[in-house]
């Protein structure tokens, strides 16, 4: 490249581009064909982070993004580098998470007779983004722009751009057109559709509002808030929704969708509703018992952020929009003086507290509790995929939005980590526990350096039965032969304190408060190895 004088690259464009929209941190694994835009993102004020897994590197943009509403970015190079993402853009697709995926590729006219690690990156990944686009010099700004507005926009979600070393290394063309504010407006649906609405809300005398995941991305959770206190409607949360009513509300149920001890306490109620408000419900946090799980009688009013024709339940009052500005046009509707005069969900929700309380002295549930107890209210918790994330999904209570972080719509393992890390990186003041069994963590023992490179203090918590716990429990529920599902154990604590944290054996809830106490209190990572017994969730989930 000339030196003679300074030339606008289509790296420059592209970075510059997503520095305007917030965007302070890139992850990612750089190889030969990513260079310049490493280079161009570290010049924009992006900084780059280097993880040890593609893979790790979106649930790190994930997590950012919880933090601090700006989309996630990460990026690959060609062939096994992009190949190995698959899992984070899948899982931001089910998850609806709104990442940036940038990989490198070799120039057209090169991949006519240059075949080594080449293959179709679009191709692998149009059917697990929102959208993939293909930079050109001419283009290179303008397919910035429409990746944000399109992994931001209804539902979030991943969009991928394939750079070309040609594009990002020689001169581009800056788009003419000023950029679009983002995230784009979202506007309430009107006219009859909300007319009628209202009028089935004024004579409910057994309402119930489900909250999804759509309230948290809209930052809608006062609104909803708000609008079940002025009705005294009882809430329930998916688990990416748990906070948005403080769950130490009384008109908080909790968290539902995966638990089938909870289930037993929760549809009946959904069952006996005469009206159900689904507010930013996505069903693909859910599982078979929640597919159309409502009376025939009962009224659906479901706003969501963007129409999706999932077929798991009815919509009698489909509102398409704004979730906040929707709630508030529906809270014109006059309010029954007494709702459940049976009092059925202070029923359920004492028994949801009951049926999860710790039973025994040790196990994952006292875990859980003491975990809690011993830290801020305003931690931030990631959970790995397993029969613990069930049990924990349940027994954690918190009462912030964005708070509890996981994977429900893909249920991937190895995404804990990486989470905590990325939203303990944009904010470090705020504590940090990542939750994730002994099976999950050996998934990612190299992101362990990461924190350590990063100087991430966070907390992390493994369960170690040895065993996949949840797999095991279905194999044997189906009376199939133990197989492929128990193992022998990690020296974890060894491990951590090798990789440069600190790490410490847990068998009791007196060790593990004090433990956890001085975790949030050191300047490494800590790993807190708690060893429970094969089939300590039985009956407990």
């Amino acid at each position: 490249m000339p030196s003679s004088e300074t030339i606008t690259t289509g790296a420059d464009l592209i970075a510059q581009g997503l520095a305007r929209a917030g965007i302070r941190h890139a992850f990612g694994i750089p190889g030969g064909e990513v260079l310049a835009l490493v280079e161009a993102f570290s010049a924009a004020g992006i900084e780059p982070v280097l993880v040890k897994h593609e893979n790790a590197a979106g649930f790190m943009a994930e997590g950012v993004w919880h933090a601090t509403g700006a989309p996630g970015l990460f990026y690959a190079t060609l062939g096994p580098g992009v190949a190995n993402a698959a899992n984070v853009v899948a899982n931001a697709l089910q998850d609806r998470v709104p990442l940036i995926f940038i990989t490198g590729c070799v120039d057209a006219a090169e991949a006519e007779s240059y075949t080594h690690q080449v293959f179709d990156h679009q191709a692998l990944l149009r059917p697990i983004v929102k959208a993939s686009f293909r930079a050109t010099a001419e283009t290179a700004a303008l397919v910035v722009e429409k990746a944000l507005a399109i992994a931001l926009s209804g539902r979030p979600g991943p969009v991928h751009i394939d750079v070309p070393i040609g594009v990002a290394e020689g001169a581009a063309k800056a788009s003419m057109r000023p950029p679009a504010p983002l995230p784009l407006p979202v506007r309430p649906a009107e006219g009859h559709g909300l007319e009628a609405a209202r009028g089935a809300l004024a004579n409910a005398e057994r309402p119930l509002i489900i909250v999804g995941l759509d309230v948290v991305n809209q930052g809608a959770a006062d609104v909803v808030a708000d609008f079940a206190r002025d009705r005294d409607i009882p809430v329930i949360t998916t688990y990416k929704a748990k906070g948005v009513l403080p769950e130490s509300d009384p008109l908080s149920l909790g968290g539902a969708g995966l638990s089938p001890k909870a289930d037993k306490l929760l549809l009946p109620l959904v069952k006996a509703a005469d009206m159900i408000v689904l507010a930013g419900y996505d069903p693909i946090e859910m599982r078979l018992n929640w597919r159309d799980p409502f009376s025939p009688g009962a009224q659906i009013i479901d706003i969501v952020a963007e129409a999706m024709p999932h077929g798991v339940h009815r919509s009698d009052h489909l509102i398409v929009g704004d979730i906040a500005a929707s709630l508030s046009g529906l809270s014109v509707a006059p309010a029954k003086a007494h709702v459940w005069p049976g009092g059925e969900p202070t029923v359920a929700r004492q028994a949801l507290r009951e049926s999860f309380a710790a039973s025994a002295a040790w196990g994952p549930d006292v875990v859980f509790e003491t975990v809690r107890a011993a830290t801020p209210a305003d931690t931030v918790i990631t959970i790995d995929s397993g029969a613990h994330r069930i049990l924990l999904s349940q027994i954690w209570q918190t009462d912030i939005p964005h708070a509890i972080l996981q994977s429900t719509g893909l249920c991937t393992m190895g995404c804990a980590v990486p989470l905590a890390l990325g939203y303990k990186l944009a904010a470090p003041a705020t504590p940090v526990v990542a939750f994730v069994g002994d099976a999950g963590l050996e998934m990612g023992l190299g992101e362990l350096a990461t924190a350590r490179e990063l100087g991430l203090p966070i907390v992390i918590v493994v369960l170690v039965d040895e065993s996949l716990a949840l797999i095991e429990m279905k194999q044997r529920s189906s009376q199939r032969p133990n197989a492929a599902v128990d193992f022998s154990g990690s020296d974890f604590p060894a491990v951590a304190q090798a990789l440069g944290g600190v790490g410490r054996w847990v068998d009791d809830a007196g060790t593990l408060a004090g433990e956890v106490e001085a975790a949030l209190s050191r300047a490494a990572f800590t790993v807190l190895a708690c060893r429970i017994a094969r089939r300590a969730y039985d009956g407990k989930i």
